[in-house]
């Protein structure tokens, strides 16, 4: 039998208010290997974000539903609510998790802001299906486009980093797992430029703090997700995007869950500083 280690580590995960969620799965999956699991959330005021109904639906909601799935399966969770676009709420967040968990061991950097921005001067796509589905419901890059995208997805790991790391030093502890989650089209998102430069930024931050913080026992590594179902995947997105798949199907939460849960597990201790692919093939 394999023993992931898990058991009694207190477990931060970012994002986790969507019950159909990337999140959400995260936490299940810790609670299952009795980890202590510290939600963090924010509720997307109505009418914003991806416009999907289920996906926005859910965006709405408090971790409630959660936490209730946690306490069912036997698990210990608490939630906490902060908007990322403030970064001065990333040091309370961190003294709320410590006071509910006793320290925080793992850190799932999951939360992520989304909307759809570009280059194109008008919402021409030339053909190309992918961004035909996206600019109905984007608009040309803006200084409040990129800013807020690069300040939750990149600067607010980055700091949660940072904190994660000052606490660790400062418990004097010797095992520590960090996980950022990523896009398999941070390289080139045509459509999506600020989030996909977001997630860039951020896989470039996950190898310069493994390289940094490996001396404290901490490992930290970057999944970079293709089409995962959260809500926001259309029908007709679904069809387009299935031909560009190795595997045929589109990802589920549980999919990313398993491989976060891998890389923070005893099993994954000499993994690190590392872009992991969870896309189905793709990327190939």
């Amino acid at each position: 039998m394999i023993n992931p280690g898990l058991r009694g580590r207190g477990v931060l995960v970012t994002g986790a208010n969507n019950r159909l969620g990337i999140g959400a799965a995260i936490a299940l999956g810790f609670a299952r290997l009795g980890a202590t699991v510290f939600l963090h959330y924010h509720r997307t005021p109505p009418g914003q974000g991806i416009q999907a109904d289920v996906y926005r639906a859910q965006q709405e909601k408090s971790a409630d539903e959660v936490l209730t799935a946690i306490g069912d399966i036997g698990g210990r969770a608490a939630a906490y609510q902060a908007d990322f676009s403030d970064l001065s709420t990333i040091s309370p967040l961190f003294d709320a998790a410590e006071r509910f968990c006793g320290g925080v061991d793992v850190l799932i950097n999951n939360a992520a802001t989304w909307s759809a921005d570009t280059f194109l001067p008008s919402r021409g796509s030339r053909g190309n299906p992918f961004i035909e589905l996206w600019t109905a419901s984007g608009r040309a890059l803006s200084p409040e486009s990129a800013t807020r995208q690069l300040v939750v997805n990149t600067v607010a790991p980055a700091l949660l980093t940072t904190e994660f790391a000052r606490r660790h030093v400062g418990r004097a502890a010797t095992w520590g797992r960090i996980v950022n989650i990523s896009t398999a089209g941070s390289e080139c998102f045509p459509s999506e430029a600020s989030y996909g430069a977001s997630k860039y930024a951020l896989e470039s931050y996950t190898r310069t703090a493994a390289q940094e913080l490996g001396q404290f026992g901490i490992t930290v590594n970057a999944l970079a997700l293709g089409p995962v179902q959260t809500g926001w995947i259309t029908p007709a997105l679904e069809q387009a995007l299935l031909p560009t798949l190795a595997l045929p199907r589109i990802g589920t939460p549980e999919d990313v869950a398993d491989v976060v849960v891998f890389l923070a597990s005893e099993q994954a201790r000499w993994v690190t500083g590392q872009k992991i692919f969870v896309d189905g093939g793709h990327h190939s």
